[in-house]
């Protein structure tokens, strides 16, 4: 786009969140159910994953995850994110790598 298409443009209808991409928000996230059953399903991989690390604290690092992404926007790709996010807390916390057998291609 040429910078004279620019000329004179101004924004409109602006909203707080437009001022500032990166203020906090005052609204409270609560999970999609799509989003608490992936929370489910993501615990029960990575009890399986890690089996000998406690089954508490895999779903507190899950949830940690998770809560790491609450401001998050765009909202699909938090399931694989804080799936990494664990996988990779839980490999420093059991030592080791997890059973990958079966993670899938």
């Amino acid at each position: 786009m040429a910078p004279a298409t620019l000329q004179g443009a101004e924004r409109t209808g602006t909203s707080p969140a437009m001022e500032d991409p990166g203020a906090p928000t005052t609204e409270e996230w609560s999970p999609t159910p799509e989003e608490l059953a992936s929370v489910r399903t993501t615990v029960a991989r990575l009890k399986a994953a890690y089996p000998s690390v406690d089954a508490d604290t895999v779903e507190a690092t899950v949830e940690a995850a998770y809560d790491a992404f609450r401001q998050a926007r765009v909202r699909r790709y938090v399931p694989i994110l804080a799936e990494r996010r664990s996988r990779k807390a839980l490999s420093v916390a059991a030592g080791s790598t997890p059973d990958t057998a079966g993670d899938g291609p």
